[in-house]
């Protein structure tokens, strides 16, 4: 095995990789929502994000996994709300940073968190009582982390956005915070 070939460094190149794709991709943000006060810069980038819209719509997937199993729904039809949590917390994760780092954290968190739980619940639609239990304990994690993740703008901007899922896209005029 050539040294350029070994798993272990492999992954480290991945890693490094990864990391300078990511700095380079804040950098390229760090003139977005860079006026203003943090709560005007919070209060900008969540409605062009739509991140009220994304944030509620993580929240109902999540709600909907827990209804599926609920219900002992068919293995294909809990796969199929576990795949949608998992693409749409992904979809929710490619709009951050935002201007707040703790924002981000939390809704970084929350997103991860989410995504793991379909991924789990997926694979463990079968009837892995293992991988659902986890997924169980993630999407109580993903919930918990939306949840500080709102009160994070409120707490920065005075408001709460809102969540419903039926807003239009994200940088339409209409008012994040109405709702």
């Amino acid at each position: 095995m050539t040294p350029a070939s070994h798993p272990g460094r492999r992954r480290v190149a991945v890693a490094i990789l990864m990391a300078t794709a990511t700095t380079v991709g804040l950098a390229g943000c760090a003139g977005q929502d860079s006026s203003g006060t943090p709560a005007q810069r919070v209060a900008s980038w969540v409605s062009a994000q739509g991140a009220g819209s994304s944030i509620g719509t993580v929240g109902d997937d999540l709600k909907n996994v827990d209804l599926a199993l609920a219900h002992h729904s068919a293995p294909g039809l809990i796969r199929t709300a576990c795949a949608l949590l998992t693409t749409d917390a992904s979809a929710g994760n490619s709009r951050l940073p935002t201007p707040d780092e703790q924002l981000s954290l939390d809704l970084s968190d929350a997103y991860a968190s989410a995504y793991d739980a379909g991924t789990d619940c997926y694979s463990g639609a079968g009837g892995d009582r293992a991988l659902l239990d986890r997924s169980a304990t993630e999407r109580v994690q993903a919930a918990d982390k939306l949840a500080a993740a709102l009160a994070r703008i409120r707490q920065l901007t005075g408001q709460v956005p809102s969540t419903t899922t039926t807003t239009l896209p994200p940088g339409s005029n209409i008012d994040p915070f109405a709702g």
